[in-house]
C-alpha cells in the first residue's frame, strides 16, 4: 500500500434530492484535490419514478424489497438519469469524472442476497472490487461516480445498498491507498439529541459505539449505516467520517469521527 490518499464520498437521497444543496456539494467535492470516488444511492427518486409509473414500492424494516420490475427501474433512475445527471454536473465543474455501475468493466460483483426470513428479491450483496481497474481511472485522473446498481456475472443486475458499496469500494482500495470514507447526509454528524441539530458526538470508537446502541442514541437507519462504517476500520479503511455537506469543504466544521 502506498502512502498516497484517497477519499471516497458517499451521498444520501436527501442531498440528490434537493437540487440547490447537490449542486453545492458537487461544486465543493469538484475541489477536493487528489483522487477521489463519488458514490450515491437515490430511493425516493426510484419510488417516485415507480409510482408514476403505476408500482407500488415494497418496503421491509426500512429496506426495498426489489422484484423484477422493481430492478428495470432502480436501475433506470441510478444508473440513468441519476448517475449521468451527477456526472455531467462534476464535469461542468472542471472535475473529469466517469458514471459508473458495478456493471460496468466489472468494477463491483455481487450474488443475489441468500433468503433467510426475508425475500428481498434482486438485492445484491457486495463480494468483490476490482481495484485494478478502478485505479487505472484514478491514476489518469478520472473520477468514477458509482451508483449503487451491481451484478452477478451471469447476467443479472442487482440493487445493492449505496452505503455497502461505498464501505466496499473503500475496503478493496485500502490495499492501493490510504482510504478515506466520508458519509454525507442531511445532518452534521452522529447526534447526541436528535432534537438538537448541532449535538454532534465528535468522536465514537468500538466501545462509545456499544453503549450508544444501548442508549438508543444509534438507532434505526442509522444502524446499518453504522456497522458499514466500523467494518470498513475493521478491513483496513485508515479513517471514516460522518457529516453534512461541509465535509467535502476545507474549513473547520462539526462532524463525527469514527476509530475502532
Amino acid at each position: 500500500m502506498s502512502n498516497q490518499k484517497l477519499k471516497i464520498v458517499k451521498i444520501g437521497g436527501n442531498v440528490i434530492n434537493n437540487e440547490e444543496a447537490l449542486f453545492s456539494f458537487l461544486k465543493d467535492f469538484a475541489t477536493l484535490e487528489g483522487p477521489k470516488i463519488l458514490v450515491h444511492g437515490g430511493g425516493k427518486k426510484a419510488t417516485e419514478v415507480s409510482s408514476a409509473m403505476g408500482l407500488k414500492p415494497q418496503m421491509i424494516n426500512g429496506r426495498r424489497v426489489t422484484d423484477a420490475a422493481t430492478v428495470e427501474v432502480v436501475t433506470m433512475v441510478y444508473a440513468g438519469l441519476l448517475n449521468k445527471n451527477i456526472t455531467a454536473k462534476l464535469q461542468s465543474f472542471g472535475c473529469n469524472a466517469m458514471g459508473l455501475s458495478g456493471v460496468d468493466a466489472n468494477c463491483i460483483l455481487a450474488h443475489k442476497r441468500i433468503v433467510k426470513d426475508i425475500d428481498y428479491g434482486f438485492a445484491g450483496d457486495v463480494d468483490a472490487i476490482n481495484s485494478e481497474i478502478i485505479n487505472v481511472l484514478l491514476q489518469n485522473n478520472v473520477t468514477p461516480v458509482f451508483c449503487a446498481i451491481t451484478h452477478d456475472k451471469n447476467g443479472q443486475l442487482l440493487n445493492t445498498n449505496a452505503d455497502t458499496i461505498a464501505s466496499e469500494v473503500a475496503i478493496g482500495m485500502s490495499n492501493l491507498y490510504k482510504t478515506e470514507l466520508n458519509f454525507v447526509f442531511e445532518l452534521k454528524g452522529v447526534l447526541d439529541n436528535i432534537d438538537d441539530k448541532d449535538s454532534v458526538i465528535a468522536e465514537i470508537n468500538s466501545e462509545k459505539y456499544e453503549q450508544l446502541i444501548a442508549q438508543g442514541i444509534i438507532a434505526d437507519g442509522m444502524l446499518p449505516k453504522m456497522h458499514n462504517c466500523f467494518n470498513s476500520l475493521k478491513k483496513g479503511v485508515d479513517k471514516v467520517k460522518i457529516g453534512d455537506t461541509s465535509l467535502v469543504k476545507n474549513e473547520i466544521k462539526l462532524y463525527t469521527t469514527l476509530s475502532l
